[in-house]
């Protein structure tokens, strides 16, 4: 067998524009992942999601802030909250998130095409 000559589309990211619009646009680009890596993966191109819970990065603490804001809650709070809701207790670290994408870049994950790889610390409880 020769080298992974293609290389690799991954598509990761968050919802900013709302719940109704991120959820179609979700469902949107998980089909078009799937079909095009169909099309692609003889060319030797991988196509995959990486799709992030919780990570403790600025946008979420621009996010905690403004929700602190309006509920009156410290952001302290917040995020014992919603790291309680998250099997592993806490929220991902970007060091975390890097070496994930690399891998589904790499030569080493060059039969992997057409996933979703959720990194949320088993908060997804789902199949």
């Amino acid at each position: 067998m020769g080298p992974h000559p293609g290389g690799g589309l991954h598509r990761h990211g968050a919802a900013a524009a709302g719940p109704a619009l991120s959820n179609t646009l979700r469902a949107s680009i998980v089909g078009w992942n799937k079909t095009l890596s169909a099309e692609l993966a003889g060319e030797g191109i991988t196509c995959n999601i990486l799709a992030p819970g919780a990570f403790a990065t600025d946008r979420t603490a621009e996010t905690l802030a403004a929700v602190a804001a309006k509920t009156g809650k410290s952001i302290e709070a917040l995020v014992a909250e919603r790291s309680a809701a998250i099997p592993a207790g806490r929220y991902g670290e970007p060091p975390e998130f890097g070496p994930m994408a690399a891998f589904l870049a790499s030569d080493k994950a060059a039969y992997t095409t057409g996933r979703i790889h959720i990194m949320d610390g088993g908060a997804v409880r789902c199949v």
